[in-house]
């Protein structure tokens, strides 16, 4: 890559200059762009070790630099000591080899180098249809982890469920009620049950798989029926929502496992072991204050019941015993209060501190027509995940979960969701791919087959083919980048401003046919043909990453295709 050329020229010169080792030598892209491609402020870093001032140092440099070996057009001296590089035309025209070379790989690399990281998200249980927070904790999710597979890590999709405990019983009581209800029985419902329409839907299932074998039965193994046949329909359900929503899980983990499994009773055992439990009110405490909570946490109540802190723990357990030394967890901002308590819980069992990460997203709130939307039919309160993509699409629906940051509240607008115009990122984004394999087939040219080794490189010399190159060969740099940071919505934010300068690029030939990719000079359509495949590349790959669809054909662009055939 061009930044490695310049940064071993450097070292060359720098090596001239008598310093033996300048350790890591760092360039970074300058804030703004009019300053150049990469800076580096190595001279100031040696302005001690060679005593000497840091701009004389940069002078120095750059008088010893060979900027042909380098791959920059100029080598610039700012402020004290900065050195800024502006990159060859040549340098920049190349990176298409390299883009075209890759293809379907371009923008991912080994960073992670294979390690195992188990990143869990939505983890709702099973007591209704999976609501609009529950999808942008989907979305947020799945892209996380696939910002870290492309990056070079192994990674687990991870759902955790309770498949017991009280919830899980207020939903056993619900269907029992509608159940009964089903066979003509009178009964009240709980106050606290499940008022969505859904739960009616279970119990006529049931009704339908098992006749009245449990009417006017309210002993405990009717309700463990209603309970297993409730979950079990919610979960299906669930799963087929995920499947069509793109999101496919590697462990569907429960919690009931951890029981079954001594998990819980073996943590308690080892945080014995740490002296930091105690009894108080006929209760068992955790000392979390000894690691930064603000209060000692109930790991067991005086009834003898575990609070959900402790399978928190336990279930983390056995995230590090399976390996998993770099864990994930996607949630809702209600679940801030748990980060502290898990840790310390942790931290007291000899895990490290920090573990495991938190990506916190805040609440989704759907409006049209400028009114928030409030409620589903079906759900009784809340507005569905499969309500929501079945109006706008799957495509839309996750770019929207995520285009902004997790940590900021989500408005959700399904006017604009549904608008098909540039106002639309997703459709911006997407209709500049489209666009590109528009181009390919009106000039008869299958983009695959594109060749940049027999194309003149060269001829790519309008300021807008440089910089439209110079920012889709940016693509792994901005893939890295998200994955460090859990960012999602940076790789949305590089491709709509990558689609805006696609779009100016592309009306540049609307005034003037010599702009234009089709109908000029073979030599110069060859080259900019390399330049469509290259640009629809990188809008594929990073809408792969975001999961998200990147069409050949939209309804736009096949009306225009339409008129032009008809003219």
């Amino acid at each position: 890559m061009p930044v490695d050329t310049l940064r071993a020229e450097i070292a060359r010169a720098l090596h001239s200059l008598g310093v033996e080792d300048a350790g890591e030598i760092v360039l970074e892209r300058p804030r703004n762009p009019d300053h150049g491609d990469w800076a580096t402020n190595v001279a100031l870093q040696l302005a001690k070790p060679l005593r000497k001032a840091p701009r004389q140092i940069a002078e120095e440099l750059v008088d010893l630099l060979d900027v042909q070996r380098a791959g920059v057009s100029a080598a610039e001296i700012a402020g004290p000591g900065f050195i800024n590089f502006r990159l060859a035309a040549e340098e920049v025209q190349g990176r298409l080899l390299e883009i075209a070379e890759a293809d379907a790989a371009f923008g991912r690399s080994d960073a992670g180098r294979g390690e195992a990281v188990n990143v869990e998200f939505v983890s709702a249980n099973p007591t209704g249809p999976l609501h609009i927070g529950h999808g942008r904790q989907a979305a947020l999710g799945d892209a996380i982890s696939s910002l870290l597979a492309w990056t070079g890590w192994k990674v687990q999709r991870e759902y955790y469920y309770n498949d017991a405990g009280e919830q899980i019983n207020r939903l056993a009581r619900s269907t029992w009620a509608r159940y009964q209800q089903e066979q003509g029985r009178e009964v009240d419902f709980p106050e606290d049950g499940y008022q969505g329409d859904y739960v009616t839907d279970i119990a006529r299932e049931l009704a339908a798989a098992e006749g009245d074998r449990w009417a006017d039965d309210d002993s405990p193994e009717a309700l463990e029926a209603m309970r297993r046949f409730a979950v079990r329909v919610l979960m299906t359900e669930l799963e087929r929502d995920l499947d069509t929503f793109r999101v496919e899980f590697d462990e569907f983990y429960l919690e009931s496992s951890l029981y079954e499994e001594g998990h819980v009773e073996s943590t308690i055992s080892r945080l014995r072991e740490s002296g930091l439990v105690y009894e108080k009110d006929g209760a068992l405490w955790l000392r979390t204050t000894e690691y930064g909570d603000d209060k000692d946490r109930v790991m067991v109540k005086s009834t003898g019941h575990p609070t959900y802190f402790l399978p928190d723990v336990a279930y983390h357990v056995t995230k590090w015993e399976r390996g998993f030394h770099r864990a994930i967890n996607v949630q809702g901002a209600d679940h801030h209060g748990t980060i502290a308590r898990v840790r310390a819980g942790l931290r007291a069992l000899g895990h490290p501190e920090g573990y495991p990460e938190y990506v916190l997203h805040q609440m989704v709130l759907v409006i049209r027509g400028g009114a928030e939307v409030k409620f589903s039919k079906r759900a009784g309160d809340y507005v569905t995940l499969r309500e929501l993509f079945d109006e706008v699409g799957v495509d839309v629906a996750r770019y929207f979960f995520l285009m902004r940051r997790p940590e900021a509240q989500l408005t959700f607008d399904l006017d604009l969701a549904l608008d098909q115009s540039d106002k639309n990122p997703v459709y911006k984004v997407q209709y500049a791919h489209a666009r590109m394999c528009s181009i390919a087939r009106k000039g008869g040219v299958e983009l695959d087959a594109v060749d940049p080794a027999s194309a003149d490189l060269s001829l790519l010399e309008r300021d807008s083919e440089i910089g439209l190159i110079k920012e889709i060969a940016r693509f792994p740099e901005v893939i890295e980048e998200a994955a460090a940071q859990r960012a999602p919505h940076s790789v949305c934010a590089y491709l709509e401003s990558l689609a805006g300068m696609i779009n100016s690029w592309y009306h540049e030939g609307n005034d003037d046919p010599s702009l234009r990719v089709i109908g000029v000079e073979d030599d110069l359509m060859r080259a900019r043909m390399v330049l469509v495949r290259a640009i629809r590349i990188v809008l594929r790959n990073g809408l792969a990453v975001l999961g998200v669809s990147a069409p050949e054909r939209m309804e736009r662009e096949q009306a225009i295709e339409t008129a032009e055939a008809a003219a």
